[in-house]
């Protein structure tokens, strides 16, 4: 599939292994970047070997998940086995900077300089060049080497306060909002605006995302409302989070889930009118009758199916909408006018379903030009394009700093 993508023209680099930093170069690739993902030659050691057993990293040499034609994280990308740490891993990726435009890269504070690839040592060679380091908080402060998972991230950005119901634990929301909202979109954000500040300015610089940052930056609604107010908010009591009966999710006689958000006072009179409750029309905000309102609404809803429930709603401009499950949402009518699972065949004629792209451009749309790659296997294709000969090349795999 011929490249049309906005970013055609830019090669990245890809350290990264967990869900930010592919997240953020998938959505580089899928704009039509060039992504090199430089991933350690070998068997799994140590730490590796441990998070190698989870989902989310590839389990090298057993053509685990991350190498599947499934793995959306992996696609448009090329995949070189490189020891950063052997003098021929070094030179090879010196040589790739070098003609580079971007390199992303999720290690500790400290780990990239002490591999003498930090940007102050790399910018000297190639000044255009931007990095972008992902980190869970920074790479200052007094946090700037703890480790963590999102659900850390959140509880110190105030997320995970507000999510779930009155009096219960907090609901964990999976890995969604510093991992992929405040890790991987911030940092695909942040690089693309530093390639315009570049076009401005002819230099690149350093992008500093904390997944903390981005978590709190998704707040900041609720935040600018807590300092006006003063009020701190409380799991499941405001109307954007269950504490109001005409938001919120409902059970259905067939035993699924409708949701509706009549928040606007139109939409909430439309929909006491549909369920038969025109008396509660003038009581939106009152809080003394929501519990009723509440029950009321609960013991409707259980009469029809979702299904029915939403055909008949979403006809009498009502919010609502049914609570798929991902099994449901690829036949969905409205995924499917918008492309967004598709289909794409691997050249050996397997069918792989991925979601689709989310950007939609349309002079210079993004695609799936190819899917996720085994661990090395542009290797040869890479290195030969940088001019090394057969024989180096087949010398440096044998000794382990390549695969």
């Amino acid at each position: 599939m011929p490249n049309q993508g906005p970013l055609s023209a830019i090669k990245v680099l890809d350290l990264t292994r967990l869900a930010p930093g592919p997240h953020c170069t998938m959505i580089l690739g899928d704009l039509g970047a060039e992504v090199i993902k430089i991933e350690e030659p070998g068997p799994p050691t140590g730490r590796r070997a441990e998070q190698a057993s989870g989902a989310s990293v590839r389990a090298r040499g057993t053509g685990g998940f991350q190498s599947s034609p499934f793995n959306a994280l992996g696609r448009n990308k090329k995949s070189i086995g490189l020891d950063l740490k052997s003098g021929p891993g070094k030179e090879i990726f010196l040589q790739l900077h070098q003609r580079c435009d971007v390199v992303v890269e999720e290690f500790r504070p400290g780990v990239a300089k002490r591999l003498g690839i930090d940007y102050e040592t790399l910018s000297v060679r190639n000044p255009r060049y931007i990095h972008c380091a992902i980190t869970g908080y920074g790479q200052d402060g007094p946090y700037r080497d703890l480790v963590g998972h999102d659900i850390n991230y959140i509880a110190h950005a105030g997320a995970l306060s507000i999510m779930g119901t009155p009096g219960q634990r907090p609901t964990i929301p999976h890995n969604l909002i510093a991992d992929y909202a405040g890790g991987g979109m911030h940092a695909a954000m942040g690089i693309m605006a530093a390639l315009i500040a570049r076009a401005h300015t002819g230099r690149g610089q350093y992008v500093d995302i904390a997944m903390m940052d981005g978590a709190m930056l998704v707040l900041a609604q609720a935040f600018a409302a807590h300092f006006y107010s003063g009020k701190v908010p409380q799991r499941g009591e405001t109307q954007l989070d269950g504490g109001a009966p005409y938001y919120g999710v409902y059970r259905t006689k067939d035993d699924k889930w409708i949701t509706i958000g009549a928040m606007e006072p139109w939409f909430y009179a439309n929909l006491c009118r549909a369920m038969g409750l025109e008396d509660f029309i003038p009581h939106q905000h009152n809080r003394d009758k929501h519990p009723e309102l509440r029950r009321r609404l609960e013991e409707k809803f259980v009469t029809r199916t979702r299904d029915q429930w939403f055909e008949l709603l979403s006809q009498t401009d009502i919010c609502a909408a049914p609570m798929l499950t991902l099994d449901e949402v690829e036949h969905n009518a409205q995924v499917k006018a918008r492309n967004m699972i598709v289909e794409v065949s691997t050249p050996s004629g397997q069918k792989a379903k991925q979601v689709g792209i989310s950007v939609k451009l349309s002079a210079t749309p993004g695609s799936i030009r190819s899917l996720a790659p085994e661990l090395g296997q542009h290797t040869d294709e890479i290195l030969a394009d940088l001019g090394y000969s057969r024989e180096t090349i087949d010398q440096w795999r044998s000794a382990g700093a390549i695969k």
